[in-house]
């Protein structure tokens, strides 16, 4: 017994090396002691979840609940993934890791499959399913899936860690050459609608980017991802070009800021690129004011509806940014209130989330993400190796 604990102990020693805690304030509150609890219910719930077998989601199953299978589009299972790779971290145990070496051979097995090479597929069961050859993907989802992958890249060993490597590489280099576009943001893959440089996939491709070069130290992905800075800082919110970014909603919240958030540490201080990405840090937490619960927000939103149940992602947002702006240091108490709101939300007295409903299962990813971030500052960006 005294040898686990000993062993424990250098555990989270040698964890927290790896992370930026110097980016954590010396008086930063303890998080509620609930969120650790509440955290690890997700996790294994969402192992159980993800251990089913998997069908190509489709729109019926917006509603309709199948208990048997795992129905969802893969953008999403990576956000349980990233949660996963923490608990795995915050305890050690390989039961955490398994689920996400599971998920991630499946995805970059069906990677090798897809077209073009280097692309992942979405498990979406009406642009393509998984093993078509035709049919619309998105780099802004395929991005989200690639952080994923890398994120249990940097937790495994051996080949499996070059594996998943050299898939997240292939990703990489294929949207390099191919879907930079003129002004520095990133084209959406195979898209009809819209095919030009995009807000959400120009953020979730540099987020992804951000985290690859620290892996690789490759300085092509660093000056890409200054370019997904550039576009982003050009056409931020409140302009009318592209479509979808004329104003802050859940999901943008999510993703542009959690790529600023990323970009933050590569900026100069008081350089132009920061002071235009502080401008729009400050416009997310007016934006916060207006539309959290826990702030007073006026609106008639339902968290657990379509398009809302990005709000449990908010929490994680806010303690990133908190963490790299000390204006907002502040925040950090302001974010745990609003997490705790989502908690009850979550565990409703007597009840658990239903992961086979969509929505459901966004909710409680997006919050795993959140809880992670809290419990265990840098976790989620972590890119080293531990010794």
């Amino acid at each position: 017994m005294h040898y686990r604990i000993i062993a424990t102990a250098l555990f989270f020693c040698v964890s927290a090396c790896c992370f930026n805690l110097d980016r954590v304030s010396a008086d930063e509150p303890k998080p509620p002691e609930a969120f650790r609890t509440r955290f690890f219910e997700l996790c294994n719930l969402a192992m159980d979840e993800l251990d089913k077998p998997v069908v190509p989601w489709r729109e019926k199953y917006r509603e309709n609940e199948e208990p048997k299978t795992h129905h969802v589009p893969f953008f999403e299972d990576s956000y349980a993934v990233r949660g996963l790779c923490v608990a795995y971290d915050m305890t050690g145990e390989k039961k955490y890791l398994d689920a996400c070496t599971r998920w991630t051979d499946m995805v970059v097995d069906f990677q090798k499959k897809m077209k073009p090479a280097g692309a992942y597929y979405l498990n979406y069961g009406k642009f393509r399913r998984p093993g078509e050859n035709e049919g619309w993907w998105f780099v802004a989802d395929a991005s989200t899936v690639a952080s994923a992958v890398l994120a249990v890249a940097v937790r495994a060993e051996g080949e499996q860690r070059e594996k998943y490597l050299e898939s997240v590489k292939a990703y990489a280099r294929l949207v390099i050459d191919n879907y930079v576009g003129e002004g520095g943001g990133i084209n959406n893959g195979s898209w009809w609608e819209y095919e030009g440089e995009w807000w959400c996939s120009t953020s979730t491709y540099g987020t992804f980017l951000l985290h690859l070069h620290v892996v690789t130290g490759k300085d092509e992905y660093l000056k890409v991802a200054m370019g997904c800075v550039d576009w982003m800082n050009a056409h931020g919110v409140g302009k009318s070009e592209p479509a979808g970014f004329t104003q802050i909603s859940p999901g943008i919240a999510l993703y542009a800021f959690e790529f600023y958030a990323a970009a933050l540490p590569y900026l100069k201080a008081d350089g132009p690129r920061r002071r235009t990405v502080e401008k729009h840090v400050a416009e997310y937490f007016k934006w916060l004011d207006a539309n959290q619960k826990t702030r007073g927000a006026k609106t008639d939103w339902k968290y657990l509806q379509m398009g809302k149940t990005y709000m449990s992602a908010m929490p994680y947002v806010t303690y990133l940014t908190a963490r790299e702006l000390p204006q907002y240091r502040d925040q950090v108490a302001a974010a745990d209130r609003e997490l705790l709101y989502v908690t009850d939300l979550l565990f409703p007295v007597g009840g658990r989330p239903r992961l086979t409903n969509l929505h459901q299962w966004e909710f409680s990813t997006w919050a795993m993400m959140s809880y992670a971030e809290r419990l265990h500052p840098g976790a989620v960006f972590r890119a080293k190796q531990q010794p």
